[in-house]
């Protein structure tokens, strides 16, 4: 962005982008945990979508999909993406197309509404310093898990603070094969120059989701071979296209 845009920028981020976005996190999280409690999963869902979809309008954020023939809307996916800010959570939200369960670190929880909001939305809560509870965690999430939903990993399990993409973890890859679920990757680009990690430089921009072809998760050998070249080939993919 222009330097001189930039400082413009500043006081409408300060003064309304922020403040809007507190507000409208409260109000749709509410308005969510009813609807869930009224109508149902999908009304919640629906909430969840137009909270996601303001907070791009307002910041603002143009979103750009490539790929779309690759995910099919009446199809379950674990879906697996890079991540380099918080902003890719409205992005993904709002304009993936899918009903997403996020995969969300337990003190999340605890965050007033939005933490209850997004437990009413079937989102799975883990503990990621005990494993045993981890599992459990996720066993009781695959119970939970209906069709035409998602659920949405960082395997990477922390913002990269330099936009390169970290190792991948196993979490995303032996839920998909637990479940028999296809993992489906996707890119997120540029959302690291809208809001780095660890800053509040916030700044309107573009954001482009790439969604590759989905890959399947085949059976494992003692070793955990073919997860080890599954995991390996979707990091490529992803990488590929940052």
């Amino acid at each position: 962005m222009d330097d001189i845009l930039k400082k413009v920028y500043q006081p409408y981020k300060w003064f309304f982008v922020f403040p809007f976005m507190v507000i409208s996190t409260l109000f749709h999280g509410v308005v969510c945990i009813v609807a869930v409690i009224l109508f149902g999963a999908d009304a919640g869902d629906r909430v969840a979508v137009s909270w996601a979809r303001l907070a791009c309008v307002v910041t603002p954020i143009r979103v750009k999909i490539r790929g779309r023939c690759n995910c099919a809307r009446e199809k379950t996916y674990v879906v697996v993406a890079n991540h380099q800010s918080m902003v890719d959570i409205p992005v993904v939200h709002g304009w993936l197309g899918l009903k997403i369960k996020w995969v969300m670190k337990k003190e999340l929880k605890k965050v007033p509404v939005f933490g209850p909001a997004c437990q009413s939305l079937g989102c799975i809560y883990i503990d990621r310093s005990d494993s045993a509870a981890a599992i459990k965690s996720m066993a009781a999430a695959k119970a939970r898990l209906t069709k035409k939903s998602a659920v949405l990993f960082f395997p990477e399990g922390t913002r990269s603070r330099n936009g390169r993409l970290l190792p991948f973890k196993k979490g995303a890859f032996r839920f998909a094969m637990d479940a028999g679920l296809p993992i489906l990757p996707i890119t997120i680009r540029n959302s690291r120059q809208i809001l780095p990690s660890d800053s509040l430089d916030l700044c309107p921009g573009e954001v482009e989701i790439v969604i590759h072809p989905e890959v399947s998760v085949g059976g494992v050998d003692g070793s955990g071979k073919n997860l080890d070249e599954t995991i390996a080939q979707v990091r490529k993919t992803i990488s590929q296209a940052l």
